[in-house]
């Protein structure tokens, strides 16, 4: 098999496993989405939906946001790990949209980029999952994958975004990105890796 015909049978495969693509974390809107991303780095999806809706009880909005301290976010989000930044950062970045935005989240790669604590990956699944627009966000799962079927070095994970979006079509990486993450989780996980339950890597790897 040649690289694009393993890409192929990635999307074959994945397709039907996974029709039917539903976003992970919960949120209602683009800013809750964001703040939602924001939390579940160096966390699980399960973990930050547990305490958002604690969270967005109090401030689902920017406006709500900002008249919570940076200590009383940190209290709630505490249980999902590196509360101190990510407070300041929830806090910081929801007077910047405010103060720039109209408290409208930005539909642009630059300016969610420039937030407080919005990296890449964060801006990436923004834009893909509440605005459409087509974007590879490389999560763990995805950047394992990558290198388990052979399709990218692993170098790091901006090297593993370059080669999926010139192995796979633009108009599936919203979808197709969703999907292997799900398939990571369910089928190949960093640690109790079942090879035999692998059915991507029985073909390809």
């Amino acid at each position: 098999m040649t690289k694009k015909e393993r890409a192929q049978f990635v999307i074959e495969t994945l397709e039907k496993i996974y029709p039917i693509t539903p976003i992970p974390l919960q949120h209602k809107d683009p800013y809750t989405l964001l703040i939602a991303v924001l939390l579940s780095a160096r966390s699980t999806d399960v973990r930050v939906n547990t305490i958002t809706p604690i969270l967005f009880a109090k401030a689902d909005n920017p406006y709500d946001m900002v008249k919570l301290s940076i200590d009383e976010i940190r209290e709630i989000i505490k249980p999902i790990g590196l509360s101190p930044a990510k407070s300041s950062g929830i806090h910081g970045l929801s007077q910047i949209l405010i103060d720039k935005y109209n408290g409208a989240v930005p539909q642009d790669f630059e300016a969610l980029e420039a937030l407080p604590s919005v990296g890449h990956k964060t801006a990436s699944v923004v834009m893909s999952q509440a605005f459409g627009v087509a974007a590879f966000p490389v999560d763990t799962h995805i950047h394992r994958l990558m290198k388990r079927w052979r399709l990218s070095s692993g170098k790091n994970v901006e090297q593993t975004e370059k080669d999926a979006k010139s192995l796979f079509p633009e108009e599936k990486w919203n979808k197709l990105h969703l999907q292997i993450i799900y398939y990571g989780r369910e089928f190949s996980p960093a640690r109790g890796w079942d090879q035999s339950k692998d059915v991507i890597f029985q073909k390809i790897g």
